[in-house]
């Protein structure tokens, strides 16, 4: 619309201009006549105007597409960063678990020490199964 009312505005300017060249310059027989400068001047300014609004129109196109490229540059980011944030957590909780086990099994094992007598064997290790049961007297 903008581009319109431009070219609408310039050659109402022309229009204007012809109109007081061809009272000025009265006819002069080696120059070609005020009306076709003014005419081709305005052909030269509606070019001109085509020009620009068809690059205006290019310029619009990259700069939607620029944007839509930073669309999906900060979405990647935000999906790289999501994706890291999980796996410092799954890295997290199995340190987590894997130090848990680790300090378990010390324990058992210091807790079996203690319990051997001095001098004689070590009693089993507790599986965490039940004992067997005694066998039946008759």
């Amino acid at each position: 619309m903008e581009g319109l009312l431009r070219k609408s505005s310039k050659l109402v300017g022309l229009a204007g201009a012809l109109l007081a060249l061809s009272l000025l310059a009265g006819c002069s027989s080696n120059e070609p006549d005020p009306a076709q400068r003014a005419v081709n001047a305005a052909n030269q300014a509606d070019q001109a105007a085509a020009r620009a609004d068809a690059a205006a129109q290019k310029s619009a196109a990259a700069a939607a597409q620029a944007q839509a490229a930073a669309s999906r540059v900060e979405q990647a980011a935000s999906d790289a960063k999501a994706a890291a944030d999980r796996a410092e957590a799954i890295a997290s909780k199995t340190i987590s678990e894997h130090h848990e086990v680790h300090v378990h099994v010390h324990h058992h094992h210091h807790a079996a020490a203690e319990a051997a007598p001095e001098g004689g064997a070590a009693p089993a290790p507790d599986t965490g199964a039940a004992p067997p049961p005694a066998p039946a007297t008759p």
